[in-house]
C-alpha cells in the first residue's frame, strides 16, 4: 500500500530536522500501536543520513552489537567499533554528529525499562553535556503510551522536560479513508466504506492488512478477521495487556461493557459489583482509550456522563471477540460471523454517528461539537455543532436510512436547546449512509 496522508507530521520533521543542523533536537512521536508511526519516520527521512534502532528485548551487550552495526553501515564507518553499553553508544553517537550531522531514530524506545532502566538517567546526562555541541536529530518512538508518558512527562524522571517537540500519531481521518478506499475500489458502495470505517477506525496496519486482500465488504473483512490464526483475534490482548498489568482482567471487563451498551458507571459497577472510579478514570486519562461523553453545555460536576471507546476497531474487538472467546477457542467463528451480522444494523449505526461526528471536526467550521441529551435520557440529538463566532449552529439526526429521518420531530427536541441560540442561524439536518 502506498504512504497516504500525514503531510502536517512531514513538515514539522522536516522543519526538526533543519534546525537539528546547528543544534540537537530530541523529538518525541507516540500514538497508539499499529498507528504507523515507524513508516512515517521512515517516510521522512528516506532521503536524509539516518541510522535506525529498534530495541528488542535482548541483553544489552547484544543490542549494542547490532546497534553499532547499523552505525556503521549508515555512517559509513570504516571500522567497526565494539561498544557494550548504550551509553557508550550514544554518547559516541552525539560525539559524530558534531562534525557529521544526522537522524537517529529509536525504536519501541520504553523497552529499556525491561533491559536496563538506568539508560534513560545516562542518556539525560549524555544530552545535558553534548547536545550544545552536537548536530543530532534524534527521533525517539514508542508504542506503550503509558511508559511514553512516564519516561517524558513525569517530573521525577531524568528524561524529563528534555524532549523539544511531540508529535502524537493519530489514526487516518475519514477523509483519507475515503482516498484509501477509492484507490483500491473505486465504484465502492458507502456501505463498504462504513464498514471500512467500522472495522479498521482508520489504524493503517488494519488498513493495510483489508487492502492487501482486497476485503472492502462487511461479509470479506469478516472472513478476513474471524478465522483461524488471524492477526486480528489476539490484537486486542496483545495492545493492552502490556499497558494495563496484573489489573488487565478488570480493565478488560470495564470496557468488554462499554463496548456492548453498558456506558454509564451505574450499570458498570453494578453488573461488575464494585467501584469503578479509579479504573475509569485511569481508562480515561492515563491510557487514552475512552473518553466521556456529556451533553454538549453540561456543566463540569453534571453527572450526566456516558463512557465511548475511543478506538473503533477496539470497540469491535470487545463487544464480538473478547466477549466470545469461548467461540474463539473452539474455532466456531461461523458463530462469531452470526452475531456480527445480527447486530450489524444497530451497532453500525453507532459507528455512522462517529463518521459524521469526525467528518464535521475535519471541516474546521465548528468550535464545539458533541450530542445533547436530557434528564432521563430524553430528548436525545445525535449531533450539535456551533460556531459561536460566526453565530450559527447545526443540529443533525443520524439514520442509516434517509426515510427515517424526521426533522419535525428533531426540532421538537432541540425546544429547550434553542433557547441558548436566540441570535444564532439554526440549520437542522439529517446524515445518513447516503450522505457518507
Amino acid at each position: 500500500m502506498k504512504f497516504y496522508d500525514r503531510q502536517t507530521e512531514l513538515a514539522l520533521l522536516d522543519k526538526i530536522e533543519v534546525l537539528s543542523r546547528s543544534t540537537a533536537q530530541m523529538t518525541i512521536v507516540v500514538g497508539r500501536r499499529r498507528t504507523g508511526k515507524t513508516s512515517l519516520l521512515k517516510k521522512a527521512n528516506e532521503n536524509s543520513v539516518n541510522v535506525y534502532f529498534f530495541v528488542s528485548k535482548k541483553a544489552e551487550s547484544l543490542l549494542c552489537f547490532e546497534f553499532m552495526e547499523e552505525v556503521r553501515l549508515k555512517l559509513q564507518l570504516p571500522d567497526y567499533i565494539e561498544i557494550r553499553t548504550f551509553s557508550g553508544v550514544f554518547a559516541y553517537l552525539m560525539d559524530i554528529s558534531k562534525t557529521k550531522p544526522f537522524t537517529l531514530i529509536i525504536d519501541e524506545f520504553q523497552e529499556f525499562y525491561n533491559i536496563n532502566s538506568s539508560i534513560y538517567s545516562e542518556m539525560q546526562n549524555i544530552w545535558d553535556s553534548k547536545k550544545q555541541e552536537s548536530k543530532i536529530n534524534l527521533l525517539i518512538c514508542g508504542s506503550v503510551f503509558t511508559l511514553m508518558n512516564r519516561i517524558f512527562q513525569n517530573a521525577k524522571e531524568p528524561l524529563f522536560g528534555r524532549a523539544m517537540h511531540r508529535i502524537n500519531i493519530e489514526p487516518f481521518g475519514v477523509s483519507t479513508l475515503k482516498e484509501i478506499i477509492s484507490d483500491y475500489e473505486p465504484d465502492y458502495m458507502n456501505e463498504q466504506l462504513l464498514a471500512f470505517y467500522m472495522m479498521t477506525g482508520g489504524v493503517a496496519q488494519y488498513v493495510e492488512l483489508l487492502v492487501n486482500v482486497n476485503a472492502f465488504g462487511i461479509d470479506s473483512m469478516l472472513n478476513e478477521i474471524l478465522t483461524e490464526n488471524s492477526f486480528f483475534l489476539g490484537e486486542g490482548k496483545n495492545m493492552l495487556i502490556g499497558e494495563f498489568g496484573k489489573e488487565y482482567a478488570m480493565y478488560f471487563s470495564i470496557l468488554s461493557l462499554i463496548a456492548s451498551g453498558k456506558t454509564s458507571r451505574i450499570e458498570i459497577e453494578s453488573i461488575l459489583e464494585r467501584h469503578t472510579g479509579g479504573h475509569l478514570e485511569r481508562l480515561e486519562k492515563d491510557y487514552r482509550l475512552i473518553k466521556k461523553i456529556q451533553p454538549i453545555f453540561a456543566k463540569p460536576g453534571s453527572r450526566a456522563v456516558k463512557y465511548q471507546i475511543i478506538d473503533n476497531f477496539l470497540s469491535f474487538w470487545f463487544r464480538f471477540i473478547y466477549k466470545n472467546q469461548g467461540a474463539v477457542e473452539i474455532k466456531n467463528f461461523d458463530y462469531i460471523k452470526d452475531l456480527v451480522l445480527r447486530d450489524y444494523s444497530v451497532y453500525s449505526g453507532i459507528i455512522l454517528e462517529r463518521y459524521f461526528r469526525q467528518k464535521l471536526i475535519e471541516t474546521k467550521e465548528y468550535n464545539q461539537i458533541g450530542s445533547y441529551w436530557e434528564s432521563g435520557n430524553r430528548n436525545e440529538i445525535d449531533l450539535v455543532a456551533v460556531n459561536d463566532m460566526e453565530k450559527k449552529v447545526l443540529i443533525a439526526e443520524v439514520k442509516r436510512k434517509k426515510e427515517k429521518i424526521n426533522l419535525q420531530a428533531l426540532e421538537v427536541k432541540a425546544e429547550k436547546l434553542l433557547q441558548r441560540f436566540s441570535d444564532y442561524t439554526v440549520t437542522f439536518s439529517g446524515f445518513s449512509i447516503e450522505d457518507m
